[in-house]
């Protein structure tokens, strides 16, 4: 051990002595002799700079991405372009190693591109409060429907089935042990079914829970499913896709109460799935229930704008027993991420790269339909993210498009087994019209 470590030996006796012990084996006479490793790690041999190198690259290329295929698989997380300006800047050192801002007077540049963060999320969202991020879309989610249950006092949670599979499970895991119950309520042409919707509810319901555009792609019934939340007096809580609201009417508007959704695709590569971050939105009146923290604008003593920590509900901050969450954190670098790509890009930035995921999303669709291959699954509107009914086996299909050098989309049956063959693509603005035509044409052709 100490061959890895600067400590010189005579520094290591000193500490020794100063703790009153005789050896370094004497800081593990609480391990018992039995559980000990006697014998060296097996361990290759250490490698110079250039063999490792060497090495590592080797391992790369067994990876696959987004940069040497074309992808076409959403299903939660999208190969959106990414200017490079954003990995740059978020690895200048101050960013990359900063944590928790606890010390407002010397975390001044941290907490304001926290509150830049913010105030982007507020007018995408068309919210008037949004959080210092979460983790993930689907957690956020989760930690949505805890806050809408404590802040109407009711027991009961409805889930449309068009919202991510997994972020459903995430609400059941979250809710299990609060004793919350949740209902599914089904779709209809792959939008939610509002007749459903509407049996389902009842006086014990806090809140409403729909996808915008859904799992499908689709663009949901948002302020339909509003109206009927209102009416019984519960939440409408809506689960976002951010580069949409470029094109789209803000939850807000729409009637949403709580807005949440998944930020990887603002400025986040895919990553293997991770690191991402969840964003978390509410009215102004459940300020004080949301889950993390908020930064808030202010001035020092001479009168000079300055940032501080508003609310802190996280337990780390407060009384555990008073936090309005135990798990919630800050992903302030992917945070930091998405704050970057959204101000490069700015609103007709942001609309442009919405625009042609849209226009490219429906150019594929039709196409694939004319192959005679696919047929339609929903008549309902989609954004960058359709469904089409494949006459081969998705799994088939999506080996021989890889062979291709294509990531073909999502087989539909793993997550609805009612709907066979369904196969989900996604189209953002990255793939050119050649990659299109390419994926097209070897899909025909399988």
């Amino acid at each position: 051990m100490s061959q890895y470590i600067a400590n010189t030996r005579i520094q290591q006796e000193d500490m020794l002595k100063e703790m009153g012990l005789r050896s370094m084996e004497d800081l593990f006479v609480d391990i018992p002799e039995e559980v000990r490793l006697r014998e060296n790690l097996n361990l290759p041999e250490p490698l110079s700079e250039p063999e490792l190198v060497s090495f590592m690259r080797r391992l790369a290329r067994k990876n696959y991405n987004g940069n040497e295929f074309s992808c076409f698989l959403g299903a939660g997380a999208y190969d959106h372009f990414i200017p490079s300006v954003v990995d740059h800047l978020i690895s200048r050192q101050e960013f990359y190693t900063a944590y928790t801002p606890y010390q407002p007077e010397i975390s001044q540049g941290t907490l304001r591109s926290i509150f830049e963060y913010q105030t982007m999320i507020c007018e995408l969202t068309g919210m008037d409060v949004a959080n210092a991020s979460m983790y993930d879309g689907a957690s956020a989610l989760g930690e949505a429907a805890l806050m809408a249950c404590a802040a109407v006092k009711r027991n009961k949670v409805l889930v449309a089935r068009t919202v991510h599979p997994e972020s459903r499970e995430v609400i059941n895991t979250y809710c299990k042990f609060k004793g919350i119950e949740v209902v599914e309520f089904g779709f209809r042409d792959g939008q939610i079914d509002l007749e459903d919707l509407e049996s389902r509810m009842s006086s014990d319901t806090a809140a409403v829970i729909v996808q915008n555009p859904n799992f499908f792609g689709v663009i949901e019934l948002l302020k339909e499913a509003g109206e009927i939340a209102h009416r019984h007096k519960a939440l409408l809580i809506a689960s976002v896709d951010p580069i949409s609201l470029a094109l789209l009417k803000p939850p807000g508007e729409a009637g949403a109460d709580i807005v949440v959704g998944e930020g990887q695709s603002l400025g986040n590569p895919l990553n293997f799935g991770g690191p991402y971050l969840g964003f978390f939105a509410v009215e102004k009146k459940f300020m004080r229930k949301i889950p993390g923290r908020i930064v808030g604008e202010t001035v020092d003593n001479l009168g000079r704008r300055g940032y501080v920590l508003t609310l802190q509900t996280r337990e780390q901050h407060i009384r555990r027993e008073k936090a309005t969450s135990n798990i919630c954190s800050n992903q302030a670098l992917c945070a930091l991420a998405a704050t970057i790509y959204l101000t490069l890009l700015g609103k007709e930035g942001l609309k442009e790269a919405a625009e042609l995921s849209l226009q490219k999303a429906h150019y594929t669709y039709d196409r694939l339909i004319k192959t005679g291959k696919f047929s339609p699954v929903f008549n309902a509107p989609f954004f960058k993210e359709f469904v089409v009914k494949s006459r081969t086996p998705v799994s088939a299909l999506n080996k021989k498009l890889f062979e291709s050098k294509i990531i073909g989309g999502y087989d539909l049956a793993k997550s609805y087994q009612e709907i066979p063959g369904g196969w989900l693509v996604a189209v953002t603005e990255k793939p050119t019209k050649e990659e299109i035509d390419i994926l097209v044409g070897k899909a025909g052709e399988i």
